[in-house]
């Protein structure tokens, strides 16, 4: 009976922790503070819950244990009095706390102040980044590294600087107002970008995906989206979100193995997050004016075009080529040259990709990315290389650290040798 307490509690950790670390933040002011109590939450379950058995309600029995924690400390403090003042109104522990007086444009909403909070412009761009994809996605020290393309030390050093800065600083957790705000916006639009991402196609584990973190990420986008209506790239990501979302039901097979985007039956996806996509990209075209779309914005057209299409040969390659081009010229990266290179693939045919995608093979950054290797052994196949190819998805087989995504590869692998 032990082994199912402790899955259970896993599972519910990972997709809970943020919640409880943006509550307790609440009360406590301290985002290091709030994660090491959310922490101490998940050891007394560790200590309770095989011998008590998994609470009906697993997250608000965390929620609560770090909130009776954090109401334990802040009356341990010397200056308990003024804390009281000023938050008193967070401390009973059974009903929930009164909301704060609100501004003009203000939103009530703890997971938002977090990102927010995590996304100070005291921190670097990269430790805003790695706090945020710790705190708010739930997602490990080696997986943000993947992320990130950056070694584990890195990231593990970033995370620790960055906390100790906002308690150095007192940084408020807040949601700005104002010039703070849209100061804020770039780093506060990448990190939900990158959560939703590491939902879409977890770098590691069991299951190709986490929902619980592109739902997260959709619905902070759509906050946003109402909160700033006049950012275009706000729209932007929230349309790219949307058209994404749409194809969850179809990504996965049976049994939960990875099902390719040519392969998909598209009657599954979902036409109502379509439309939805549709009219967030309208409301960023319409924002933007005559201005260059920004990057969000281009990456929701080039979803558009796969949502649109009626099947996977009739979708509009060329476009997405030149959309991708555009891309790498506003926001240069050699992941996005790589995606151009699949869409020049299918718009002028394997050869001309390959030779763009032999041109990566030096770039550090894609030095251990498994993808770099799948999209190279497919192109090989459709050339008619067989062995060759069978060699590139072995090699991505090993890079990749997703269990679901290794056996496509591996199955990949097998299918070219019999070639």
């Amino acid at each position: 009976m032990e082994a199912q307490p402790a899955a259970a509690l896993e599972t519910v950790f990972r997709l809970e922790s943020p919640r409880v670390i943006a509550g307790v933040a609440r009360l406590v002011r301290d985002v290091g503070i709030a994660e090491e109590l959310t922490q101490d939450a998940l050891v007394a379950a560790l200590e309770q819950w095989p011998r008590d058995g998994v609470p009906d309600n697993p997250g608000a029995w965390l929620m609560a244990t770090a909130r009776r924690r954090a109401v334990d400390l802040i009356r341990r403090r010397e200056t308990y009095a003024r804390k009281l003042a000023e938050i008193g109104r967070d401390l009973p522990d059974s009903a929930p706390a009164p909301e704060e007086p609100a501004g003009p444009d203000d939103i009530d909403d703890d997971l938002l102040r977090l990102v927010f909070t995590a996304c100070h412009p005291v921190l670097s761009a990269e430790a805003r980044i790695a706090l945020t994809l710790r705190l708010l996605g739930g997602l490990t020290t080696p997986e943000i590294a993947r992320a990130r393309l950056v070694p584990e030390p890195t990231v593990a050093q970033r995370i620790v600087r960055a906390k100790r800065t906002l308690a150095r600083k007192n940084v408020a957790f807040e949601v700005p107002y104002g010039p703070d705000r849209e100061a804020r916006l770039g780093s506060v639009l990448e990190v939900i970008y990158l959560i939703f991402n590491e939902g879409y196609a977890a770098t590691a584990g069991d299951d190709w995906l986490r929902p619980a973190l592109c739902e997260d990420a959709l619905r902070l986008a759509r906050v946003l989206s109402a909160l700033m209506p006049k950012e275009p790239e706000v729209h932007g990501l929230t349309a790219l979100l949307e058209f994404q979302s749409s194809r969850t039901a179809a990504r996965t097979g049976p049994d939960g193995e990875p099902v390719l985007l040519r392969d998909q039956n598209r009657h599954r996806w979902n036409r109502l997050l379509i439309a939805r996509g549709v009219t967030a990209l309208g409301r960023a075209h319409a924002a933007t004016g005559s201005a260059a779309p920004g990057r969000y914005a281009l990456q929701a057209a080039i979803a558009a075009c796969h949502a649109t299409a009626p099947a996977y040969e009739e979708t509009d390659w060329p476009r997405i080529a030149t959309l991708y081009g555009l891309l790498a010229a506003r926001a240069p990266s050699p992941v996005v040259e790589l995606n151009r290179a699949v869409a020049v693939s299918m718009a002028e045919g394997p050869a001309p990709a390959l030779a763009l995608v032999d041109a990566l093979a030096a770039e550090p950054a894609l030095r251990d990315y498994h993808l770099l290797p799948s999209v190279r052994g497919d192109l090989l196949l459709r050339l008619d290389r067989p062995a060759e190819a069978r060699a590139e998805f072995e090699r991505a087989a090993d890079l990749t650290r997703n269990a679901r995504e290794r056996a496509l590869l591996l199955r990949r692998a097998r299918e070219a040798r019999t070639r």
